[in-house]
């Protein structure tokens, strides 16, 4: 059973930056993929995900603003997000996926907003 820890989240103004971090208990293989997922009023939707070898996939919506990184010595995944917009507004989720198997973090809120 994998089970993750998220930090980071708040209160943040337009065009302001912040950084998700999430943290994987157990050995987690470098052919699992970590992400962030995010949810506001409707479905959740892909932010950016990346493999242990560094493969990365970002949501078109936050090309060039966010970027995802990984340390798998740490078994930690990373969202660094810049030049925030009120429509970044959302519940972020840690997700892992190990096969066929999806594990998810409880979820930290993200509120940009003057």
């Amino acid at each position: 059973q994998v089970q993750l820890v998220e930090s980071g989240g708040g209160l943040v103004q337009p065009g302001g930056s912040q950084t998700l971090s999430c943290a994987a208990s157990g050995s987690i293989s470098i052919f699992a993929i970590m992400g962030w997922y995010r949810q506001a009023p409707g479905q959740r939707e892909l932010v950016a995900v990346t493999t242990g070898y560094g493969t990365k996939t970002y949501a078109d919506s936050v090309k060039g603003r966010f970027t995802i990184s990984r340390d798998n010595a740490k078994n930690t995944v990373y969202l660094q997000m810049n030049s925030l917009k009120p429509e970044d507004t959302a519940i972020y989720y840690c997700n892992v996926k190990i096969g066929p198997t999806n594990y998810w973090g409880q979820g930290t809120q993200v509120t940009v907003s003057s």
